[in-house]
Formats: C-alpha cells, sequence, structure tokens
C-alpha cells in the first residue's frame, strides 16, 4: 500500500468518530477524509480490486472492533448491479475507479418504489446514504467494458447487518445480510 493512505484514513475518521459527532457531521467531514483517501489510486492491493465473472465484489478493508464502522471496497464487473436495497446506518462511497451510477428510490402509498433521482460517481468524488437523508437505492457498473470501483465506510460493520432488498414495482421486501468476498483483510501496519 502506497504510504499507508488506507492506515492514515482509518486513523482520522477513527479518531473524528470518537468526538461522538452528530449524523450531518460524520457525513460531511467523513466525505472530506473519503475524497483525500479516493483522490489518488495507488493503495487498493490487488486482491481487493479483482471482479468476479458474474456477481460485484464486497472486500473488507476494515472492521473496527467496536463496531463503529466498516471499510469496504466494491468491485463492479461489467453490467453487474446490486437489486434497490437499504443501509440501516449512514454512509459514504468515494468513487476510486471507473464509472458508476447510482439510482435514488422513495416508497409510494401503494408500496411500490419509485426512482428520485440518478448520479454519476467518477474516481475522486464522493456521496453519502443514510436513514435521515435516504437510503434506498441501487447501484450498477456504468462502463459496459471494464470493472468500476469505489470505496465504502459504513458507520455499522455493513457485511452483517440484516438489510432489505426491495422488490420495485411491488415494494416487497426481502431480508439480507451481504457478507463479504473475502476472509482476509489487508494488513494495514506492513
Amino acid at each position: 500500500m502506497s504510504a499507508n493512505k488506507l492506515l492514515n484514513f482509518v486513523e482520522a475518521i477513527t479518531r473524528f468518530l470518537e468526538t461522538d459527532p452528530n449524523e450531518e457531521l460524520i457525513l460531511s467531514h467523513g466525505q472530506t477524509l473519503l475524497a483525500e483517501l479516493v483522490a489518488s489510486d495507488d493503495w487498493l492491493p490487488d486482491q481487493f480490486a479483482r471482479p468476479h465473472p458474474q456477481y460485484y465484489q464486497q472486500y473488507l478493508l476494515y472492521a473496527d472492533p467496536l463496531d463503529r464502522l466498516s471499510i469496504v471496497s466494491f468491485v463492479w464487473g461489467p453490467g453487474q448491479k446490486t437489486p434497490v436495497h437499504d443501509h440501516l446506518t449512514w454512509g459514504l462511497v468515494g468513487g476510486l475507479r471507473g464509472r458508476e451510477r447510482e439510482m435514488t428510490y422513495a416508497k409510494q402509498a401503494d408500496g411500490s418504489y419509485r426512482v428520485t433521482g440518478s448520479g454519476i460517481l467518477l474516481p475522486g468524488q464522493t456521496t453519502a446514504v443514510s436513514p435521515g437523508i435516504g437510503d434506498v437505492h441501487s447501484v450498477a457498473n456504468d462502463l459496459p467494458d471494464q470493472s468500476s470501483i469505489s470505496i465504502h465506510v459504513y458507520g455499522r460493520n455493513i457485511g452483517r447487518v440484516h438489510r432489505h432488498v426491495f422488490d420495485e414495482a411491488t415494494g416487497a421486501e426481502k431480508p439480507f445480510v451481504s457478507g463479504y468476498a473475502s476472509d482476509v483483510v489487508p494488513n494495514l501496519w506492513s
């Protein structure tokens, strides 16, 4: 890892969370810290940047032992996307490689979900989700011929959180726990 960038980010965001900030401050200051991390693409080890031919990959980079945050690399092969889903915690997303498309959703009176917005995330850019500002969305690789990678920071260990995927037309929800694509995390201290 180049110059321990991930370790520096883990230290900075952990110190910030120790000040017990409110969610609005976490989202704004957290995006600033994450933007510094994803400003350059020279630190993510190759084993946490590998696409799968069929499914997007969620690689755990760090999980706080007190469950205050987790950091994950999402690797999207061409054409890969998530279903409509929630997070049930705050989250920050930073583009590292490629181009991702996010569609945001709101629940309607009839129970269905309607698209309320769309955006593109490019390398170096950040965005946020949370139950307070909206955390139901879908994400897709917007490139037809190459992988895209984003770095996600969540207010809990997202691989253990009991969340939901939603049928856009009916609003039917199905519980899921995302887990992780690998059994190892990077050694931040090497």
